[in-house]
């Protein structure tokens, strides 16, 4: 009976650290950043018009939140990854995703300097299989990588904030993939 006991322990933690398949997508479990270790919170698909994958969106955070609230509050490292599916999303139009989605949550920042300088980082396509990601430190810094290649950073507490509500705010690009990304879906 121990034995059967000590076999179900170690096959439950083994498959925690399996990634997770989400649209054809191995998402870590795990990622590193800032010498911590952050545990996947949620992941899900951002649809455009119900049906068109756009990218696998991943919200990886030190302790596991619920709500924006919990989010927000949480004083801890966070990473927004996003795996692309689509052939290929023009740097016109995600600029353009991420300042509808700045405005629609923080039309204050949404025309500050710090928004500007995020958005300008954006020069490139991404197509297929490319990696962006957005991680979020205690003391509001902002940083974006694309496939590993750093695209800029600044620190602001105010624009941390409002990157993540493009995702997690009233108004978030893909509710769906908002309540995925929180655990929720």
């Amino acid at each position: 009976m121990r034995t059967l006991a000590i076999a179900l322990a170690l096959l439950l933690l083994s498959s925690q650290a399996f990634a997770l398949d989400v649209a054809g997508v191995n998402v870590a479990p795990t990622v590193a950043v800032q010498q911590k270790t952050l545990l996947l919170n949620g992941a899900g698909v951002r649809k455009k018009y119900l049906t068109i994958q756009v990218y696998v969106g991943a919200l990886y955070t030190e302790r596991k939140v619920a709500t924006p609230a919990e989010l927000l509050a949480d004083p801890g490292e966070k990473l927004l990854r996003m795996i692309f599916l689509y052939k290929k999303v023009g740097k016109k139009t995600i600029v353009e995703a991420f300042a509808e989605g700045l405005e629609n949550n923080s039309p204050d920042v949404a025309r500050s300097a710090e928004a500007k300088a995020f958005l300008s980082w954006f020069t490139e396509d991404f197509a297929a299989g490319d990696t962006v990601d957005i991680s979020f430190s205690p003391d509001g810094t902002v940083a974006a990588t694309h496939n590993g290649k750093a695209l800029g950073t600044v620190r602001s507490p105010a624009l941390a904030q409002a990157v993540l509500l493009i995702w997690f705010g009233e108004k978030a690009a893909d509710g769906a993939l908002k309540k995925e990304m929180l655990g929720n879906g």
